[in-house]
Formats: structure tokens, C-alpha cells, sequence
């Protein structure tokens, strides 16, 4: 949030979905079913996965940094951090995925061109004679 953004300046600007989701205590409760499905049962690193999650949704982190910061910040593995990731992404950021992409419209890249080099295809070995064939007779 920036130094001269208020909270009610910043509620006004989020979409309807995106303030429902956050106020909803079905959310939290996603969020700690995730925690504990996958064995984190301190509260602490609870209280910064929902933190790191807000954040998400109040546009102050961005979706792709989302699974870093859980690393950093919750001091998780990067496989448990990733797994976490995805199943808030699919259960929580899904459903307002149009709305976030209105939040994050700027910071959304356009992809990347694939290289013009020459192709990476292996090329085809010569054509052996198909051992499994049965003779015709």
C-alpha cells in the first residue's frame, strides 16, 4: 500500500469479489485446511501464509512472487511453498482470477517470444525393421 493510500481508499479500490473473498471467513478457513492438509500447524507461519495471501489479493504482491515470499517469509521449502501456492492459486485466486488481473494490469507482461535459433527437435535416427511384426502369410 502506498504512504499516502488510506485503507478506505484502497477498499474503494478493489473489486467487489476480491473484498467479498477477503472478508469471508470461509477464506481463512481454506487457507488453514491448506496449511494443515499440508502438515503446517504452527500459527505463525499460518498467520503469513493468510498475510502473504491478502497481500495477493489487495494487489500488493504480485501472483508470481507469491510462491518466493512464502518461501522467505514463512520460511518454507521451496516444494512445500510451491504446493501451497498452487492450491491457494486454484481454491482462493482462481475464482477472482478476472478481477485480479484487473489489479495486476500492469505488471501482467506480454509473453516472451521463443527464440529464432534453429530448432532443438532431435532428429529422426534411421527406420529400423519392426521386430514385433508378424509374418504374412
Amino acid at each position: 500500500m502506498a504512504e499516502n493510500e488510506t485503507p478506505e481508499k484502497l477498499a474503494n479500490e478493489i473489486p467487489e469479489d476480491i473484498s467479498d473473498l477477503i472478508k469471508s471467513e470461509d477464506t481463512v478457513l481454506k487457507i488453514a485446511e491448506i496449511c494443515f492438509d499440508n502438515g503446517i500447524e504452527e500459527d505463525e507461519k499460518i498467520r503469513e501464509i493468510s498475510y502473504q495471501t491478502g497481500r495477493v489479493l489487495l494487489g500488493d504482491l504480485s501472483p508470481a512472487e507469491f510462491q518466493k515470499i512464502l518461501e522467505e517469509k514463512a520460511k518454507l521449502t521451496t516444494f512445500l511453498a510451491g504446493k501451497i501456492a498452487r492450491e491457494i492459486n486454484d481454491l482462493i485466486f482462481y475464482p477472482v482470477r478476472e478481477s485480479l488481473a484487473t489489479i495486476y494490469k500492469t505488471e501482467i507482461a506480454s509473453p516472451e517470444k521463443p527464440p529464432t535459433g534453429p530448432s532443438e527437435e532431435k532428429p529422426e535416427g534411421p527406420k529400423k525393421a519392426d521386430v514385433y511384426r508378424e509374418p504374412v502369410e
